[in-house]
């Protein structure tokens, strides 16, 4: 970047009204630097249009109406939220409109003024709102109408308008914008300049502009994770083995010891495994298998392969609940093979870290599990052999390396259950040979489905009732509000409340939410897990990374919101015990296109086949729509939606030569880092 008077490295702090308070606060969503806050792209675009009678809207859109304000606004507090509410009328109809933590709209909306109000249209207590609407004098209204206004993510303590503007500044004073990708790729592909790529993504011209601005910013975040995928496999192929493995008759007792058989699939590619575990080479691989296809087991067979011979391994995986689940069912199984477990988790005391770290430094464990605390500098490990990451886009490819760097060159196994088609899988985890488990235990009963709209409500909750009575428990996915946290938080508790009204008393209900503490998430999944809490009202901002056999239902509130692989991944939460589990898809939209995408899961349980049909359903139009797959989070890209982006990208890479692809790279030092640690998400 040159030409202006910001630098790309500078602290966002040179940017006109960011203090240091404010500074903090964009800090919260990762932006320090006047690079990092370019590439904080917008999450969707409102397009004004003229104001509707409050008498036409329905529920679930977002729309302007022009209206009075017909009563003094109240404000209540609820929790820790404070809510404004106020009636307003127009000469159709009346409805009311509810803010949440901005009790100043009490003294500045005055009686009789009248307003253009802005937002989205829900039903509470059986009657229309508008929550969080914006409030416009007519005149700057009517300026803004047709034209794409950027809406960002946020976090509390930051608007809109907060961003746009430092935003703005930032554009006013770039000339260039550092470009990556050699001109002869722009070309060929025919790909927008992309420091104008970066004008039209913030701030658009109109829809086809932006359009062919994400396209362009999307290629380059693809182009540049397979570019640097293809220097780590360079780095990675034919290392030979430290670790070289023999075959151990424990692995076929346990095989024998397991309460059921093992499918082709599973003894398919455990062969795969313990060959590359036996092999001159180090092992790199993917088992991607659908959820509850038993990768897991697999991964137990080869912990056992390595302790038997003598080495260290370890398994990370998302939450601590999930760790400790793990840790206990291991130590079970393994305690009559002689093997010693240890788990390491973020929560442990300091005494508790320090004496686990003194046991896996002397060798005096062979497995440990853990959550990225496996990762942190103090751990020693005696012979790592092994390491297996669980739903490995949790953790990224450099937090892999590191793990990898603990060792000398251990093998690396990584599980996922994300269903990505093959051809895009081969792509995205360029630097790992893959495995697929295509078949479900034979014992598996297949989870029954059903898509109902909300009329269905009070049957759901009934059968939901009946299910506890039986003994069984129940998640219940709560409607995805973009628009803050709070909101999100706030729907999450008021459902809860509405839930704890309509079932049985004896039922307990709980929530979790993005906005809880570690420590909180932790205690209600525990306690979920443990049998204590029947029915857990949830976003899916928290990973329900967690085994409970004893879930048989699964109710999502507003599918239609999700993507087909996302609410797979969901429904894969339950059907993990012997009895017969439930989904229940609660569709809000009448819009015929909702109802045939949620058919689709209807009819299969089959994730990769319902992958294959969500790429095939996604329109060039579907571009902001929720966020589609939970795997590999890129700033703007999406894996399936923009799978013939991801494909082109790729090939753009396999025509560059060795000397072009170092050639990048030399240009900036830092930058494969800056790929696989921070520049693509999670990744």
């Amino acid at each position: 970047m040159g030409g202006g008077s910001l630098e790309a490295s500078d602290k966002i702090k040179v940017i006109k009204g960011i203090g240091d308070k404010t500074e903090k606060v964009f800090h919260k969503l990762g932006i320090e630097t006047v690079q990092d806050l370019l590439e904080h792209y917008p999450r969707g675009y409102e397009e004004f249009e003229r104001p509707v009678p409050i008498s036409s809207l329905t529920e679930g859109i977002t729309a302007s109406i022009e209206a009075g304000i017909a009563m003094t606004p109240k404000l209540k507090k609820v929790r820790n939220l404070q809510i404004v509410n106020v009636q307003v009328k127009d000469s159709s109809a009346s409805m009311y409109l509810t803010w949440f933590n901005m009790p100043f709209l009490q003294k500045s909306l005055r009686s009789g003024y009248h307003y253009i109000f802005r937002g989205k249209v829900v039903r509470k207590n059986g009657v229309l709102v508008m929550e969080q609407p914006g409030i416009y004098q007519k005149e700057s209204y009517y300026k803004l109408l047709r034209i794409l206004q950027p809406v960002y993510p946020l976090t509390e303590g930051l608007t809109n308008n907060m961003v746009t503007k430092a935003v703005k500044q930032i554009l006013s004073e770039l000339s260039f914008a550092k470009d990556y990708i050699p001109k002869s790729i722009t070309r060929e592909y025919g790909l927008m300049d992309r420091t104008k790529a970066i004008r039209e993504v913030h701030f658009p011209k109109d829809r086809d502009s932006m359009m062919n601005a994400r396209q362009r910013l999307v290629f380059d975040e693809f182009f540049l994770y397979i570019l640097a995928l293809r220097k780590l496999k360079e780095k990675r192929t034919q290392q030979h083995s430290e670790y070289r493995m023999q075959e151990c008759e424990e692995c076929d007792q346990l095989i024998r010891q397991f309460p059921y058989q093992l499918t082709n699939a599973q003894l398919r590619v455990w062969q795969e495994v313990k060959h590359d575990l036996q092999g001159d080479f180090v092992m790199n691989r993917l088992i991607q298998g659908d959820v509850g296809s038993g990768k897991t087991v697999l991964a137990i067979l080869a912990l056992l392969m390595a302790a038997k011979n003598g080495y260290q391994a370890c398994m990370m995986v998302p939450t601590e609940v999930l760790a400790k689940q793990h840790y206990k069912s291991l130590t079970e199984m393994l305690v009559s093979f002689g093997i010693r477990t240890c788990l390491l988790v973020g929560s442990m005391t300091a005494k508790e870290k320090r004496e686990t770290y003194e046991t896996i430094k002397s060798h005096s464990v062979d497995l440990i599990i853990g959550t990225h605390a496996l990762i942190q500098e103090k751990v020693e490990y005696d012979n790592l052999a092994l390491v297996i990451t669980d739903e490995q886009h949790r953790f990224g490819v450099k937090q892999r390396e590191a793990l990898m760097n603990k060792g000398g060159h251990p093998h690396v196994l990584v599980m996922s259950a994300t269903p990505i088609p093959r051809t895009l899988a081969i792509i995205l985890y360029g630097d790992l040979d893959i495995s697929i488990v295509d078949e479900l235990p034979a014992k598996r009963l297949p989870i029954k489905n059903c898509v109902v709209d909300t009329n269905y409500r009070p049957n759901a909750y009934r059968f939901i009732d009946k299910q506890v009575a039986e003994g069984r428990q129940a998640y219940v996915i709560c409607p995805m509000v973009e628009e803050s946290d709070e909101i999100e938080a706030e729907n999450v508790m008021e459902y809860t409340d509405r839930l704890r009204e309509t079932l049985a008393t004896q039922v307990v209900v709980e929530y979790l939410h993005g906005k809880m503490k570690p420590k909180e998430k932790n205690d209600v999944m525990e306690r979920f897990a443990n049998g204590e809490i029947h029915v857990l009202v949830s976003t899916t901002v928290v990973e329900v990374g967690v085994n409970v056999p004893n879930a048989t239902v699964m109710m999502v509130e507003n599918a239609e919101r999700f993507g087909l692989a996302q609410l797979h991944q969901l429904r894969g939460r339950v059907g993990r015990g012997e009895f017969q589990s439930y989904c229940i898809f609660v569709c809000g939209s009448s819009s015929r296109d909702a109802w045939e995408r949620l058919e689709i899961l209807n009819k299969s349980n089959d994730g990769f086949f319902i992958a294959g049909e969500d790429l095939k359903l996604r329109g060039p139009g579907d571009i902001f729509g929720i966020r589609q797959s939970g795997e590999m989070e890129f700033k703007l890209g999406d894996i399936f939606q923009d799978a013939s982006i991801l494909k082109a990208a790729a090939d753009a890479v396999k025509k560059l030569s060795d000397r072009e692809v170092d050639k990048i790279f030399e240009a900036d030092p830092g930058l494969e880092n800056k790929i696989l640690h921070k520049g693509t998400g999670t990744l």
